[in-house]
């Protein structure tokens, strides 16, 4: 049974693998977390992985995985890991491309 309420606030930090860097993939990411509402970010990684923190309610946040994994057309997701469900503390707001790490 699920227990998780959809309108509680969850913060998910995912990293993206397969060819995601040099296909519009962060700009794919910022467009549908606006558009959803979802508040966070998205970075590149030095490994070629895409790097992506989000915070909103769970079902909001199910659905942005789903855009996550299909990706933009020119991209190739082969893989979503999944990190420390409270990625970060503080709330976030807005949703915004950030510099590679």
């Amino acid at each position: 049974m699920n227990t998780r309420s959809p309108s509680s606030v969850e913060s998910r930090l995912l990293r993206v693998e397969g060819r995601v860097q040099g296909v519009g993939y962060r700009d794919f990411c910022v467009r549908r977390a606006r558009s959803l509402g979802v508040t966070g970010w998205v970075r590149n990684r030095l490994d070629g992985s895409v790097e992506v923190l989000l915070q909103g309610p769970a079902d909001t946040l199910d659905r942005m995985d789903a855009y996550l994994r299909a990706g933009p057309p020119a991209s190739r997701v082969d893989r979503v890991r999944r990190g420390a469900e409270s990625a970060e503390a503080a709330t976030l707001h807005g949703f915004e491309a950030r510099p590679t790490a």
